[in-house]
Protein backbone atom coordinates (compact mmCIF):
# COMPACT_ATOMS: atom_id res chain seq x y z
CA UNK A 1 0.00 0.00 0.00
CA UNK A 2 1.32 3.42 -0.90
CA UNK A 3 0.48 6.44 1.25
CA UNK A 4 1.65 9.99 0.57
CA UNK A 5 4.18 11.23 3.15
CA UNK A 6 2.00 14.10 4.36
CA UNK A 7 -0.97 11.79 4.93
CA UNK A 8 1.19 9.30 6.85
CA UNK A 9 2.69 12.12 8.95
CA UNK A 10 -0.79 13.37 9.91
CA UNK A 11 -1.89 9.82 10.68
CA UNK A 12 1.12 9.35 12.98
CA UNK A 13 0.28 12.57 14.80
CA UNK A 14 -3.37 11.55 15.18
CA UNK A 15 -2.35 8.10 16.42
CA UNK A 16 0.03 9.63 18.96
CA UNK A 17 -2.71 11.98 20.19
CA UNK A 18 -4.96 8.98 20.69
CA UNK A 19 -2.22 6.92 22.31
CA UNK A 20 -2.42 4.46 19.44
CA UNK A 21 -0.54 3.42 16.32
CA UNK A 22 -1.15 4.04 12.64
CA UNK A 23 -1.77 0.32 12.24
CA UNK A 24 -4.48 0.45 14.93
CA UNK A 25 -6.07 3.47 13.22
CA UNK A 26 -6.18 1.61 9.91
CA UNK A 27 -7.65 -1.47 11.59
CA UNK A 28 -10.28 0.66 13.31
CA UNK A 29 -11.16 2.35 10.02
CA UNK A 30 -11.49 -0.95 8.13
CA UNK A 31 -13.61 -2.42 10.93
CA UNK A 32 -15.93 0.60 10.81
CA UNK A 33 -16.36 0.10 7.07
CA UNK A 34 -17.49 -3.49 7.52
CA UNK A 35 -19.76 -2.60 10.46
CA UNK A 36 -21.31 0.18 8.40
CA UNK A 37 -22.02 -2.31 5.63
CA UNK A 38 -23.62 -4.72 8.14
CA UNK A 39 -25.81 -1.89 9.44
CA UNK A 40 -26.78 -0.97 5.87
CA UNK A 41 -27.76 -4.59 5.17
CA UNK A 42 -29.83 -4.72 8.37
CA UNK A 43 -31.67 -1.51 7.48
CA UNK A 44 -32.20 -2.68 3.91
CA UNK A 45 -33.79 -5.92 5.14
CA UNK A 46 -36.01 -3.93 7.52
CA UNK A 47 -37.11 -1.71 4.65
CA UNK A 48 -38.07 -4.76 2.56
CA UNK A 49 -40.16 -6.16 5.46
CA UNK A 50 -41.97 -2.85 5.90
CA UNK A 51 -42.63 -2.58 2.17
CA UNK A 52 -44.05 -6.11 2.17
CA UNK A 53 -46.43 -5.10 4.96
CA UNK A 54 -47.49 -2.04 3.00
CA UNK A 55 -48.28 -4.17 -0.06
CA UNK A 56 -50.72 -6.15 2.07
CA UNK A 57 -52.43 -3.00 3.31
CA UNK A 58 -56.10 -2.64 2.50
CA UNK A 59 -58.21 0.46 3.10
CA UNK A 60 -61.06 -1.87 4.07
CA UNK A 61 -59.17 -2.68 7.26
CA UNK A 62 -59.47 0.85 8.62
CA UNK A 63 -60.55 1.45 12.17
CA UNK A 64 -63.82 3.21 12.82
CA UNK A 65 -63.68 6.68 14.34
CA UNK A 66 -64.78 5.44 17.79
CA UNK A 67 -62.16 2.68 17.72
CA UNK A 68 -59.42 5.20 16.97
CA UNK A 69 -60.42 7.39 19.89
CA UNK A 70 -60.80 4.38 22.18
CA UNK A 71 -57.24 3.29 21.37
CA UNK A 72 -55.88 6.78 22.04
CA UNK A 73 -57.33 6.81 25.56
CA UNK A 74 -55.67 3.56 26.63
Amino acid sequence: MSIPDDVYRRARILAAERGSSVSALVSEFLRSLSEGRDEFSRLEARQRRIQDEIRHFSARNRLRRDEIHDRAVR
